[in-house]
């Protein structure tokens, strides 16, 4: 078959999968299969070879990043439970103080949070955000909404263990603790630098405080708890003279197993509860440094393996949320876990069948002739691509993985750096998050934003960290 022939077939495959799920609302998972067969068929695999490469396209970034995506949805499901993000939030206030809490709230979630399921994370944090806005200024509002989607955003696709930067790492083959290393170096200053352009645009009058954000819209708090209380967590003291304030164990009741389990959240450091993730994290990191260096310790090695690190670190977490809340909800919370990874990992490994099919399909050699004499062309490409497909289809993920997969057999070919092809998709894939996000609606709406002020806050905010991504990106693939 020609190489134009293989490129339009590419390209109708993608633009159909598109369209089963923007017209035909087909579930993305059923819409990637069905792009795979096609694109198998028409480009003259023929059925066995087209069947055995989806089957092995699945079965291959299962193997890879499977294990590392439930552990990691594992792990923030326990956070989530102990509540240890609202009292993060609390302490960043403390330290950091109300003008650079932005920053702070951001590079946090955008980095060692990103083990906790988006939604899951924005959901517990956005009250807490709405409480400190007022703390912060005029602007406090936009400046957290904004901070909170970027964030939340480029956490996702370029910061391990943020579940399509696992995926986007399996598909490129991409080690593990590479793709650590590399996002933690480009999502740092996309974070700092695009908030930082969004607080410049919110104080020129980008922000009309009457139109871009809902009136006098509360938390329902009980009205006895002031802000203050809210953030740590801390219950209203009892009135004067009730049951709590006799000595007598039979008036005043034993305290609730609630009651303890507060308590013993409250007085477990807050330290302690992130210690095993940040452990694994660094376990990660050490072994790209010794790999990179080409240092053969075969204890690290061992445990420095991305399987193995976090493993330790949801075993620690496990251990760390009994000591604080109980068995119970520790196995309450591990269940909800299971249910969150499900989807991400079947959405994860369909996504490597369409990976496969266009590497079977041969336009890893089309696309190889085009670009061989510039890597950054392909950077560009790749950006482009995931841009237009999240656009269409509202999917960070899917556009990302999806791109990604188009693409991955150029890097091997021109002697590009595959995690620098990983990170320009997921760049290109935070591109104008619309009215098709859910995480657009989850953010005006618990941030008390209209919809004219989402579309600044979320959408513009996070296209301009997709372009402030890729434009740091492109000098990184002079230097690797």
């Amino acid at each position: 078959m020609s190489d134009i022939a293989i490129i339009i077939n590419t390209a109708v495959a993608v633009l159909a999968v598109v369209v089963l799920i923007v017209r035909f609302r087909t579930n993305p998972v059923i819409a990637l299969v069905i792009g795979s067969v096609y694109l198998g068929l028409s480009t003259g695999l023929g059925v066995t070879k087209t069947v055995e490469t989806i089957a092995g396209g699945f079965g291959d970034i299962m193997t890879d990043v499977g294990l590392l995506i439930a552990f990691g949805v594992l792990m923030g499901a326990i956070l989530n439970e102990t509540g240890a993000i609202r009292r993060l939030v609390d302490r960043l206030l403390d330290v950091f103080g109300p003008k650079r809490l932005p920053y702070a709230l951001g590079l946090s979630m955008g980095t060692f949070l990103q083990s906790i399921f988006l939604d899951v994370l924005l959901v517990i944090s956005a009250p807490l955000a709405r409480k400190l806005a007022p703390k912060i200024g005029k602007l406090g509002l936009p400046r957290v909404a904004t901070s909170m989607a970027i964030s939340l955003e480029c956490g996702i696709v370029l910061m391990v263990p943020g579940v399509a930067a696992v995926a986007l790492a399996g598909v490129l083959g991409v080690p593990l603790g590479k793709m650590l290393l590399f996002g933690l170096i480009l999502i740092v200053p996309t974070i700092i630098i695009s908030i930082a352009i969004m607080t410049f645009l919110f104080r020129r009058g980008f922000w009309n405080e009457e139109k871009d954000q809902i009136a006098d819209v509360e938390d329902d708090d009980d009205p006895a708890v002031d802000d203050e209380e809210a953030m740590s967590g801390a219950a209203p003291a009892p009135a004067a003279g009730g049951p709590a304030d006799t000595n007598d164990g039979e008036l005043a009741g034993e305290p609730s197993s609630v009651q303890v389990l507060d308590r013993q959240e409250r007085s477990t450091p807050l330290m302690v509860l992130f210690a095993p993730m940040l452990f694994a994290l660094v376990l990660m990191a050490a072994g790209a440094i010794l790999e990179i260096a080409k240092i053969e310790i075969s204890w690290l090695k061992l445990i420095s393996e991305p399987t193995i690190a976090l493993l330790i670190g949801l075993i620690g977490t496990a251990l760390v949320g009994r000591y604080s809340m109980g068995q119970s909800r520790v196995e309450e919370a591990i269940g909800s876990g299971f249910k969150e990874s499900g989807q991400i990992l079947i959405l994860t490994g369909v996504g490597g069948s369409l990976a496969a099919t266009v590497s079977a399909a041969g336009m890893g050699d089309i696309l190889g002739g085009f670009f061989s004499a510039n890597t950054v062309a392909p950077l560009i490409m790749v950006w482009a691509i995931a841009a237009v497909l999240h656009i269409a289809v509202g999917s960070v993920t899917i556009s990302a993985i999806t791109s990604a997969g188009l693409l991955a057999p150029v890097a091997a070919t021109i002697g590009l750096e595959p995690v620098l092809l990983a990170l320009a998709a997921g760049a290109g894939s935070l591109f104008m998050v619309h009215v098709t996000s859910n995480t657009f609606w989850l953010l005006q709406s618990l941030l008390g934003q209209s919809v004219r002020g989402a579309l600044k806050s979320v959408s513009v905010g996070v296209s301009v960290a997709s372009v402030v991504a890729l434009l740091l990106i492109l000098p990184m693939s002079l230097f690797f």
